[in-house]
């Protein structure tokens, strides 16, 4: 590996589905993982939904990105044969306040291009969900589910049938600016049988998830910090599973970390519950101090009543990365852009949820940035 084109660093779902776009128009494309498989991380630990782009800001990248994500990553499960759900989701109002801003959030969604949206009564609610109790609800026909890990998996095989090496237990330890290149030196192999291998990168593309910070902070940019924040899931036992028929979501708290504790109705037909929503202080703390299944029952109690600590069983959790800090401000939006004093580097930081779903719109942005280098 002495030369390439481009070295996107990174394995999940954003830097696979990158390696597909970039290995169609260049040859030399390197993806590098440091875990023994890609979408290991935070892209296979979530909860499989393909979002519509409700909920962000009319203009930001992840309005952008969500929005033309969505009809991407349809219109590539169904080419590639990705088992996926197109199941539309419930937004539940279960005051008298909430129902007051589901109109809100009707005419957020409609400003960033949503269709199809509809505010249905309790009555409609009920014969779509039976067990929920809601006054009222915003209908959201976009949304649906994906197996995540074989969305990643279809990326990376894409790629790799284009012409991209595609490396595992690959770990850039090093990163020097050059003039007309970035020497990129890599740790490649398990520990005890590791060797050091270097390229000549015409391009960089850091797409290193929750690392993406110290990835950056190799060619000089300290501007940014990721913050972890885990959310963790619960599962129904397989006997309650019939309370939920598709995806069901409260209403957003405008401070909240998250969407908050939903049901997603997954495609083998077990109901995930969460995720919940804590910074953490490592970036491998997945599991220290798990809540317990008696609190997944007091927040999932609001939408389903009959839900008891009885009908649950933690299943696994995952880790977002955060820009903004615990009770800062910080960037809220995705940051995606040549890096400013490197120019031959491509930064993604902060590429929490949508992300799965935004991965492929992602993508095609981050072409005409490399576009701009190699061209």
């Amino acid at each position: 590996m002495e030369f390439a084109n481009a070295v996107i660093i990174g394995g999940g779902v954003v830097g696979c589905a990158v390696a597909r776009v970039l290995s169609k128009r260049w040859d030399n494309v390197f993806l590098l993982e440091q875990m023994p498989k890609v979408g290991m991380a935070a892209s296979s630990r979530n909860s499989g939904v393909i979002h519509s782009g409700l909920y962000y800001t009319p203009g930001s990248l992840k309005a952008r990105h969500c929005l033309e994500g969505n009809r991407l990553t349809y219109e590539f499960c169904a080419e590639h044969n990705v088992p996926h759900r197109r199941t539309g989701k419930l937004v539940v109002a279960c005051t008298p306040d909430e129902e007051a801003e589901l109109g809100k959030l009707l005419e957020s969604g409609r400003a960033n291009g949503l269709e199809g949206l509809r505010i249905i009564d309790r009555a409609e609610i009920c014969r779509r969900e039976p067990h929920i109790q809601g006054r009222a609800a915003l209908a959201v026909p976009s949304t649906g589910i994906v197996a995540s890990e074989e969305l990643v998996k279809a990326y990376a095989r894409l790629a790799a049938e284009q012409g991209a090496n595609i490396l595992t237990h690959a770990r850039v330890v090093r990163l020097e600016p050059r003039k007309d290149f970035i020497r990129v030196e890599i740790r490649i192999g398990e520990a005890e049988k590791a060797s050091t291998e270097t390229a000549e990168a015409r391009c960089v593309v850091n797409a290193a998830g929750l690392y993406a910070d110290e990835v950056a902070a190799m060619l000089g940019n300290t501007r940014y910090r990721i913050y972890p924040v885990r959310g963790e899931y619960c599962e129904l036992v397989r006997a309650k599973s019939y309370l939920i028929n598709a995806l069901v979501y409260p209403m957003p708290h405008p401070e909240g970390l998250s969407l908050g504790v939903h049901f997603t109705r997954t495609l083998w037909g077990t109901v995930l519950v969460g995720p919940t929503a804590r910074y953490v202080a490592h970036k491998n703390d997945y599991e220290r101090d798990r809540l317990p299944v008696e609190e997944f029952a007091r927040l999932g109690k609001r939408l389903l009543p009959e839900l008891e600590a009885a009908d649950l069983v933690l299943a696994y959790s995952g880790l977002r990365a955060k820009l903004v800090p615990p009770g800062g401000k910080g960037p809220a939006d995705f940051v995606i852009a040549r890096d400013p004093d490197v120019p031959r580097a491509i930064q993604l930081l902060g590429i929490e949820s949508p992300g799965l779903t935004a991965a492929p719109s992602i993508a095609n942005q981050v072409f005409e940035l490399v576009r701009e280098i190699l061209d």
